[in-house]
Formats: C-alpha cells, structure tokens, sequence
C-alpha cells in the first residue's frame, strides 16, 4: 500500500502558491488563446461556467480543447456545500433565454459533447428541472448530433415528476455526485441525504432502462478505505455506469479542510477494485473530475459496448 500523505488543516487555496501540494497536483495557469476566446463568448453569451464558478484545477486544458461544463440556474446556490467554491445566498430569477444562449454557445465551439449541471434550486417548486428539460430540447434541436450529459441537484423535497421531466427528454448521460462517504454528509454536503442521492441515481435507470449512469466522489476529506469501498459497493448495486474518482483541493481557508492527499497509486488500485467490482467506465486520479475528459470517457464506454461512435 502506498503511503498516506498528512497535510496542515490550513491547506492553501486553489490558485495561491501549492505550499506542501504534490508534485502531481501542480497545473499550469489558464494562459492559452483558445481560453481567452471561450471565456469571451461566456460573457457574451451570459452564460456561466462550473469551471470558473467551482475553481476548477482543470480549467485551462479543458477550455484549450473547448471543451466546458455550463452551469445553468444561475451563478447563486441554495445550499452549503463546505467544498464547493459556488457562491451561496438568494439566486436570481431563472432567464427565460439561457436554453437558447446555451445552444448558440455550443454551436460557435462547435462542441461534440455538452455537460450541463447547475446550482441547487430549493427555492423552485421543482428544483429547476423543467429549465433542464428546455435546455435539452433546445440543444437537440439545434445541434441534434451533439450528444448530452446533465449533472443534476438531488431534487431532495421535490416531487418525484422532476426526475421523470428530465429523463423523459433523454439526455445520453444522467449523473449525479455522490461526493463523498455517507457519515462525513454532515459536515461536507449539510443539505443532502446520502441515500436520496443513491436512489436519484437508482431511479433514473428504473424510468429509462437504457440510460446511462454516473456518478463520483472526492478523497481526501477524511474518509477511510473501507468506507470508500461501500461507496463503490452502493453505486454498483444501483447499476451506475461510469465512476469518477478525485482528490478534493480546498477552495479557501473557508472551506473544508484537505485530510489527505491520496497518491496516484491509491487512484489507481481504487481503479482496479472498482472495474472488478463491473463498472463500465472508471476515471480516477488526483485531477480527475466528474466532466473532465466527458466525451472520452462516454465514447470509451460505446466502445466497450460495441455501439457504434
């Protein structure tokens, strides 16, 4: 087994100097044109980003490939996820004309792939799927070969009709993130239940058996060995497709503390564990995100089952 890597609870936040980071968390900074040009056509588009609005370490190589996960509902989160770097308070009104916006975005990066996700909307009576459900249909219809990843809320005291309004518009990929371990919840994800999240994902197999499934989770925020294993037991007993596996990196000192920086060979051996386990598709690595590298992780899974790309 690989050693474990304690660090300072301060942690330094992403984008100040990797003080006690690993060698392989460094990236380079977001400096390419192809990144000046789609940060550009965000602002124009008035459309927001969960690279930007999340810090994400993987910004630059996906934007210098054109590749981004837009994020919908606004920029303003009902809850208060101690990880996450998304701003939290009141949202604004939903605009009417993102799903349009979105799909001209698209078009201008000529995208072959597009991940959608969003903030939390408790505040809407269904927790913003109907606008997911526009966005989709606007994408297909103006972009019909562009295949379609949403990265949705739990809809946790929602009807049970959201989920069935966005899977009934058939997006190629429904994902929802685990995060993390069932007893850190408490203090990493306050406004989420564990098991609402598993059976969001059970669920939207049950409603459209052919659909593909995904899910993720972070290390490195005090879980243990064991308990990440059950996770991975949880997500293959509610025939979860494809796993992503990632170091959490602290936002700020405001956020939760990094416990542990998990080395590439831990990624790695919880790869192996998790494809014995029947995954069809696992991505783990200390930069791996739940987007990162979306087109090529759903085109391997086609492969691997024999569909044509």
């Amino acid at each position: 087994m690989s050693k474990v890597i304690p660090i300072q609870p301060e942690g330094a936040a992403v984008g100040e100097p990797m003080m006690g980071k690993p060698s392989w968390l460094k990236v380079r900074a977001p400096l390419s044109p192809e990144y000046r040009k789609l940060a550009r056509l965000m602002r124009d588009k008035k459309l927001n980003t969960v690279c930007e609005e999340a810090s994400c370490p993987n910004i630059g190589e996906c934007w210098k490939h054109g590749s981004a996960t837009f994020m919908i509902l606004g920029r303003v989160c009902t809850r208060t996820c101690t990880f996450c770097d998304v701003e939290t308070g009141r949202p604004d009104p939903i605009d009417i004309e993102e799903p349009k916006h979105l799909a001209e975005a698209v078009a201008s990066l000529g995208l072959r792939h597009v991940v959608i996700t969003s903030v939390d909307r408790d505040d809407l009576p269904d927790g913003g799927a109907e606008h997911y459900a526009c966005v989709i249909r606007e994408l297909k219809a103006r972009q019909p070969k562009v295949t379609i990843e949403v990265l949705t809320p739990d809809f946790q005291r929602k009807p049970d009709t959201c989920l069935d309004t966005v899977i009934k518009e058939k997006p190629d990929i429904f994902n929802h993130n685990l995060e993390t371990v069932p007893r850190l919840y408490r203090s990493v994800r306050p406004g989420a239940r564990y098991f609402t999240s598993l059976r969001l994902l059970q669920r939207a197999k049950e409603l459209d058996t052919g659909m593909v499934t995904k899910s993720g989770i972070m290390l490195g925020l005090g879980e243990e060995r064991d308990e990440v294993l059950q996770v991975l037991d949880d997500l293959h007993e509610a025939d979860v497709d494809i796993l992503t596996i990632g170091q959490y990196l602290r936002p700020s000192v405001r956020h939760h503390p990094v416990m542990k920086y998990w080395t590439p060979e831990e990624f790695e051996e919880l790869k192996y564990l998790a494809e014995k386990k029947g995954f069809g598709i696992v991505a783990s690595g200390p930069l791996v995100r739940s987007s990162f590298h979306a087109e090529d992780v759903f085109q391997s899974l086609r492969v691997r089952r024999g569909e044509k790309r």
